[in-house]
């Protein structure tokens, strides 16, 4: 029973750590990774991904700002 419970607990942990924008934003694009240049548009932020990281685990907005889907695709 303990094995149980540290698993389901092991597997909680390691969903909440990953970002809601890397896990049910799709696929990543080019645009997304690339940062802009000097004189460029900034890209645009997902709000709801950022809220949703936001108010379940902040540290997960580490995840979706390096992998870059939290930025709106285009």
């Amino acid at each position: 029973m303990k094995k149980i419970v540290k698993s389901i607990l092991v597997c909680f942990l390691a969903l909440s750590m990953t970002g809601c924008a890397t896990v049910f934003g799709g696929p990543i694009t080019a645009y997304q990774k690339t940062k802009p240049l000097p004189g460029q548009p900034q890209r645009e932020i997902r709000v709801g991904a950022l809220i949703a990281d936001i108010l379940l685990f902040l540290p997960s907005t580490i995840v979706d700002f390096a992998t870059g889907a939290i930025y709106r695709p285009k």
